[in-house]
């Protein structure tokens, strides 16, 4: 069971605004931050139509929230999918079919085992049927799976999103093994685009190539772990570099963003990896970090409660324990904010009130979970 503390803690969040490479001012501005349950190894979360919310939990438990700030119940949806679970591994993302009102469907992405301590992420969409205090998932369907499974526990990334015109976009890791993200036979290290039903449509870049090439919409990522459209409907991409070089992507139809070739970071032992502005044929991210950010997720606001923010992109941080906030200008970005939040941040996501609400990563997070906070305007 969830613990809920309705007590809001109110305290002072500490404001960095920077650009890349340049030297952080401290500012500082308040959140009001109320701290609405904890759960073990938290991933993501995802509101439903009638106020209360889903959160994953990496070990594969979906959890159903109470969040109009009165009920303490948790409850359990039974029916989430076996999940291979350790290292970056386990139950991923979760996102509403657009016409969840209607078919009540759901999808989420996960961890399947394979052969020989293979694995890969998969996506599976479900039927959910909600009582009061929890749900229960039913007709299960995996539409899709990263190609091929390999072994370790790294770079799955698997955030999906649906866009406005209604197709399925999944972002795929390199699996931290470097060349697959430039291998057209490959789905590792890539964006990939599909119809709702994990079909591929007709006018993806590479359609004509047919098998797993036909999913790919764009190529060159490393492990991009936050997919979000702006309020104009462009897909923007958040990935996490080798040691430097965080990016975040305008995602552009068949564009390739160099990993492993180019990168503005480096190699953990040391070796060179040459800058983005030595192959312009690669496409250069809109904003990258050096030191890194280590981002985990990425949301477009549109809310009231903070009105200012308005078309800014907000990127949850992990070894940066770190809320930043993004000014998007046309096809460029950079870092207005970073808000110090003391704690790793797994997912950021916007309440239907306007309200931020984050995810704190369980890994390890405190006392080794991590919390559900919302925060609103003083």
């Amino acid at each position: 069971m969830a613990m809920r503390l309705k007590t809001p803690l109110c305290f002072t969040v500490l404001a960095l605004c920077a650009c890349s490479g340049e030297s952080l001012d401290a500012q500082h501005a308040e959140f009001d931050v109320t701290t609405v349950g904890q759960f073990e190894t938290p991933w993501a979360l995802e509101f439903l139509p009638d106020g209360r919310l889903l959160v994953s939990e990496a070990r594969g438990t979906l959890k159903l929230v109470n969040a109009d700030g009165e009920v303490d119940e948790v409850g359990d949806v039974a029916g989430a999918p076996e999940v291979s679970f350790g290292g970056q591994g386990g139950f991923g993302d979760i996102v509403l079919h657009p016409d969840f009102d209607a078919n009540s469907l759901i999808y989420m992405s996960y961890v399947e085992f394979g052969e020989r301590s293979r694995s890969g992420a998969a996506v599976a969409r479900a039927r959910l049927s909600l009582t009061a205090t929890g749900g229960t998932l039913s007709d299960h369907e995996v539409i899709w799976r990263q190609t091929p499974k390999v072994t370790g526990q790294g770079h799955y990334a698997h955030r999906i999103a649906f866009g406005p015109d209604g197709y399925l976009w999944i972002s795929s890791g390199d699996r931290q093994k470097f060349d697959p993200a430039q291998d057209m036979e490959s789905t590792l290290g890539k964006i990939v685009r599909l119809n709702d039903d994990g079909s591929v449509p007709g006018d993806n870049p590479f359609a004509e190539r047919g098998g797993v090439t036909a999913e790919i919409w764009s190529l060159g990522h490393r492990n991009p772990l936050g997919l979000a459209f702006d309020a104009p409907g462009r897909l923007w991409n958040v990935e996490m570099g080798p040691a430097g070089g965080d990016e975040l992507n305008l995602v552009r139809r068949g564009a390739n963003y160099g990993y492993p070739i180019v990168s503005n970071g480096d190699h953990y032992d040391g070796r060179d990896i040459p800058d983005h502005h030595t192959r312009p044929e690669f496409a250069a991210p809109a904003e990258f970090w050096n030191p890194v950010i280590s981002p985990s997720s990425l949301m477009f606001y549109s809310g009231s409660e903070f009105p200012e923010w308005q078309g800014d992109a907000f990127i949850g941080g992990l070894s940066s324990e770190s809320l930043v906030r993004i000014e998007i200008d046309g096809d460029s970005a950079r870092e207005a904010q970073r808000f110090d939040m003391g704690r790793r941040i797994r997912a950021v996501e916007q309440g239907p009130d306007g309200a931020l609400w984050l995810l704190e990563d369980g890994r390890p997070g405190r006392g080794g979970d991590g919390y559900l906070l919302k925060l609103t305007a003083p």
